[in-house]
């Protein structure tokens, strides 16, 4: 199977354009759930990602009856080397829903605190995260306001999927 190699800006590209997709999928866990995974529709995203990859010529990709999403692509190298395991969940926390999240790019962003419209009590202020100074200028995607992006294991899953 011959790959194409993309530069860092279009992987970057592909990696957002994924995870914006992937956050408008509800994948809230539940804390007090005795199931595996905490609920059903945690597995729509698996179901996606399996498309997703058989499309790209994965040929073995498969969910189990947990939710888990299993794929290899073969070695291209001559050399013997070592298998490496890509792993991220996809579970969001149980704390905000996940159900009708509305991404929002802040294209350039200019260094204020960030407002979100559909709650404008949420304010993602930069004192409280002095590490956003370093994206003045860059792209920064948060949720409206109202939900939970679940930005901390989609996006994982969007640069596994985007390095596929």
């Amino acid at each position: 199977m011959k790959r194409d190699l993309f530069s860092p800006l279009e992987s970057e590209k592909i990696a957002a354009a994924r995870f914006l997709k992937y956050v408008l999928i509800d994948t809230q866990s539940d804390p007090n759930s005795k199931s595996f995974p905490s609920t059903e529709k945690q597995k729509d995203l698996s179901r996606l990602l399996v498309q997703e990859l058989l499309d790209l010529g994965i040929t073995d990709a498969h969910l189990d009856e947990w939710g888990y999403v299993y794929a290899t692509i073969p070695s291209n190298s001559i050399k013997n080397v070592a298998t490496i395991c890509l792993c991220s969940h996809v579970d969001t926390s149980p704390d905000c829903s996940g159900a009708g999240v509305k991404p929002i790019i802040h294209f350039n962003w200019v260094g204020s605190d960030i407002v979100l419209p559909d709650d404008t009590t949420q304010v993602i202020k930069v004192l409280d995260h002095p590490d956003l100074k370093k994206q003045i200028n860059n792209e920064i995607i948060t949720a409206s306001g109202t939900t939970l992006l679940g930005a901390y294991n989609k996006a994982g899953v969007a640069e596994i999927m985007a390095a596929v």
